[in-house]
């Protein structure tokens, strides 16, 4: 298996997790992550994250705003990979029940992962994840 094959095994692990996160199960998200003290996450819930522990906090509280979903569509925008890391760049598109509302709502990111080659298998070692999936004015930066 080549570093790609093994790297596309891994983009879609990432989208099935996306899957169960939008169910509020993040365990599967969690198994894609390096436990390494230099792995990041920065989701839409919180501040960035580093570190197995407090990666592990956020990704709980973040799919705790989740229930009843499910993944709809993965746009990709770039992709590359070595044989040390890889990255994707992609708009992720589901549907589930946002912060405890009865409807079912679609949600969209715009998200980066970083995947790194450890122990022979390739671990996520950055994801960032944010709504902004559409052109904005520049005073959309000022905080208020």
């Amino acid at each position: 298996m080549t570093a790609a094959d093994g790297f596309d095994q891994a983009i879609e692990a990432s989208h099935r997790a996306l899957d169960e996160i939008a169910r509020g199960n993040p365990d599967a998200f969690f198994e894609l992550y390096s436990h390494r003290d230099d792995a990041t996450l920065a989701n839409p819930y919180g501040p960035p994250a580093r570190g197995w522990t407090q990666i592990e906090q956020a990704g709980r509280r973040a799919a705790s705003n989740y229930r009843d979903g499910r993944a709809i569509e993965f746009e990709n925008f770039a992709k590359r990979v070595t044989a040390e890391l890889g990255y994707i760049l992609e708009i992720e598109r589901f549907e589930t029940k946002v912060a405890g509302r009865d409807e079912v709502s679609p949600v969209a990111l715009r998200v980066t992962s970083v995947f790194r080659a450890e122990d022979g298998t390739w671990k996520l070692l950055h994801r960032h994840a944010d709504p902004i999936t559409t052109s904005r004015p520049g005073e959309s930066v000022i905080q208020t």
